[in-house]
């Protein structure tokens, strides 16, 4: 993937400063939204001179899918780490834990119900920023850099053979995740479990022509 940032911090307090920016940003997004989100004060909130906050970010985009790789990058660990605590089990397995955490990040993690590891939506639930399809890397969509990265895990863990179409297929099922969660929080703010439990259900049967039963 293409970075996001203008140069990697290098030493410890500058890591802790960009951190600080970005725990900063996501609070920000849940109180004012991505419209009312401004540099200027995502670097006073952090303490940190706003000139250090453009030697890390180009703009607010900039900072904005950092954030968004950000929670992909804890979204992985997390599924991985579950994983890890049940064991691998059966590929329907992970389709349920992923959406699992994923739903829970919606609903603990600051910032995610407005960025989560992709579009950037105005409000929580709102309408799409315009141009945010590619918020994780520049030169491929969302869907497709999230597809990519679940497949290498479900590859690594579950030892799940790459049947033909597989890419193509988790791509697919990535999208209708994305759209049939998007219905279940405006239902709910909270998620609306009937729709969550559908979503699941959906993406079991769609992907069982394409994984080993």
């Amino acid at each position: 993937m293409t970075s996001t940032l203008r140069r990697r911090p290098a030493q410890r307090r500058s890591v802790e400063r960009v951190e600080r920016m970005l725990d900063e940003c996501a609070l920000l997004l849940d109180e004012v939204g991505y419209d009312a989100l401004t540099t200027k004060e995502v670097a006073r909130r952090a303490e940190v001179p706003i000139g250090t906050f453009y030697q890390f970010f180009h703009d607010k985009q900039g900072l904005v899918r950092a954030l968004a790789r950000r929670n992909l990058e804890a979204f992985l660990q997390r599924v991985v780490q579950r994983i890890q605590e049940t064991g691998p089990g059966h590929w329907t397995d992970l389709v349920d834990l992923a959406i699992d955490v994923f739903v829970d990040m919606k609903r603990t993690t600051p910032g995610f119900g407005v960025v989560d590891f992709g579009e950037v939506l105005l409000t929580p639930g709102g309408p799409a920023v315009g141009g945010s399809k590619r918020a994780l890397d520049e030169t491929q969509e969302n869907g497709v850099v999230v597809a990519e990265r679940l497949r290498d895990l479900m590859l690594g863990l579950l030892h799940a053979p790459a049947g033909p179409g597989l890419d193509r297929a988790l791509l697919v099922a990535i999208e209708a995740t994305d759209a049939v969660l998007k219905l279940a929080f405006r239902a709910d703010p909270a998620g609306d479990p009937g729709l969550i439990a559908e979503c699941k259900q959906l993406v079991r049967r769609y992907l069982t022509d394409h994984l080993p039963s």
